[in-house]
């Protein structure tokens, strides 16, 4: 028996440095697209791509360069799922919710900030998922 191929999955490997959430943003908007997801759910979808490889690089990985980021991204159910995984030992604490008057007027750093735009944008997030690869973040984007 021949086991079918999933054509609807994408799979990214990217260095572990600032700048290249970017190329993720970018083939995420596009595989979107393909599955006729509206504007401004590709524009949260973007956000929450980047903020969480982002958070990978930084927190995660600990800035170190010989680290990777590994981005999943499928279409099931009608939702856009990725999944953003670092080699860390994933997230120790969860950071409170942010004041985000304070933070917009350089009072607070932005500490929590970019897990709390993920919260607020995804439809579903799972935070310390392990894999074979390392800690994930899954993420889900409903497109209907």
């Amino acid at each position: 028996m021949t086991k079918k191929v999933n054509d609807q999955l994408v799979e990214i490997i990217l260095s572990n440095q600032i700048g290249y959430e970017r190329i993720a943003m970018a083939c995420s908007a596009t595989f979107a697209q393909m599955f006729g997801c509206p504007a401004e759910r590709i524009e949260d979808l973007k956000t929450v791509v980047a903020e969480a490889i982002i958070n990978a690089i930084e927190h995660g990985n600990k800035g170190r360069p010989d680290a990777k980021v590994i981005v999943y991204m499928n279409y099931k159910d009608d939702a856009i799922n990725v999944s953003v995984i670092d080699e860390g030992d994933g997230i120790t604490y969860h950071p409170r919710k942010p004041n985000i008057e304070r933070i917009m007027d350089h009072l607070d750093p932005p500490i929590g900030f970019g897990v709390f735009l993920i919260e607020q944008l995804a439809d579903q997030v799972e935070f310390n998922e392990v894999t074979d690869k390392g800690h994930a973040v899954k993420m889900a984007i409903n497109i209907k």
